[in-house]
């Protein structure tokens, strides 16, 4: 708030600046009397702000003194939030330098698997964080459903044409989780064939998505997304949007049972809409090695501009979790038990979509 300016009021001052002239009255002699005399022959109580004898304080000259009180203490107040917000500049500073010196100097730890703790809090998750926040607006429903510690599988529905659902997932557990947990996904294997995004990809903490890897992170107590769907769901048509595919051969269920660790089921609404894809060239897939190529409203007619993804307003569920502990060690090898299990994640995330869509006003509202 700028400070006001005050103006002082002082006893021998008229409001509009100007000196009053000293009260005198001429004697009968024709002497003046002197302001002293003068004074004394005026009635107690004829000035106005005269009480007793005493002359009181004027009214004008209170004000002021509360009024410079009041700036003072505004423009202590100013100053103590610049010097809180100067000190906030100089962590971060600091801070950030700290993080480059060890950077150049190799003093970080990356685990097995690549994984960068320090590189994805204080980096990737920055960089993702606007559009999380910004964009998408992602509403965030049951992630108290993830348990506080040990391990737990996020099973998901997978859509949208590239892979940005499991980005915002990973933002949705690390900015909202109250323990404060990671997710560390589970990727196919192009996305370990791609330059630059590979490194990203494992310093993000992905993995490959196979039984061995992710077993190894639930035993070791991470949370651990996969989406089952795989390429039949991010690359499906945009009028079979929200229906799942396939969850596989139930690989997930099985890698559940032998680490011990509950399901949690995980349904996102708003990415099936960010890229519409109303077909797909086959023929340019397979050259370039791809397993679609996609064809939106806007891609690739406006070229690189159609790559932006739209707008739309998402919201992630986490539903309660299928506990797994129960099972005796054999079960992971019983496909019955597994198909059973794979159906009931798989149902009860395509109810809580049908649930979300029944409550969404807009695709970006």
């Amino acid at each position: 708030m700028a400070d006001a300016k005050v103006i002082p009021f002082d006893d021998d001052r008229s409001r509009n600046g100007t000196p009053q002239r000293s009260v005198r009255r001429r004697t009968a002699g024709g002497r003046r009397k002197a302001p002293a005399d003068a004074a004394r022959d005026i009635p107690v109580g004829s000035v106005p702000g005269q009480l007793g004898g005493e002359r009181a304080v004027p009214k004008d000259a209170s004000t002021a003194s509360a009024a410079s009180a009041a700036s003072a203490g505004d423009e202590a107040a100013a100053s103590g939030g610049q010097a809180a917000g100067g000190a906030a500049w100089d962590r971060r500073i600091a801070g950030g330098l700290a993080f480059l010196r060890r950077r150049i100097t190799g003093d970080y730890e990356v685990d097995e698997f690549g994984y960068d703790k320090e590189l994805t809090d204080q980096v990737l998750m920055s960089l993702l964080r606007p559009l999380y926040e910004k964009y998408f607006r992602v509403e965030v429903k049951g992630i108290e459903n993830i348990p506080s510690k040990g391990g737990a599988l996020v099973v998901a529905n997978h859509s949208g044409t590239l892979p940005l659902d499991g980005l915002m997932m990973q933002v949705a557990v690390h900015d909202n989780h109250p323990a404060g947990r990671h997710l560390r996904l589970l990727a196919a294997d192009l996305v370990f064939m791609l330059p630059v995004i590979n490194e990203l990809a494992r310093k993000a903490g992905h993995t490959l998505a196979c039984g061995e890897d992710a077993e190894r992170l639930l035993q070791q107590g991470e949370v651990v997304g996969v989406m089952p769907e795989g390429f039949k769901g991010i690359g499906k048509p945009f009028g079979e949007r929200y229906k799942l595919q396939r969850f596989g051969r139930g690989g997930f269920v099985s890698t559940a049972l032998r680490a011990g660790t509950p399901i949690v089921p995980c349904s996102i609404v708003g990415a099936e809409e960010i890229y519409p894809m109303i077909g797909n060239a086959k023929t340019l897939a397979r050259l370039l090695g791809f397993p679609y190529f996609p064809i939106t409203p806007t891609f690739p007619w406006l070229g690189p501009l159609g790559a932006m993804p739209l707008p739309t307003k998402w919201t992630i569920q986490f539903g309660e979790p299928i506990p797994t502990d129960g099972y005796p060690p054999e079960a992971a090898e019983d496909p019955m038990l597994m198909f059973n299990l794979t159906d009931q994640v798989r149902e009860q995330i395509q109810h809580t979509l049908y649930k979300l869509l029944v409550q969404r006003r807009s695709v970006f509202f």
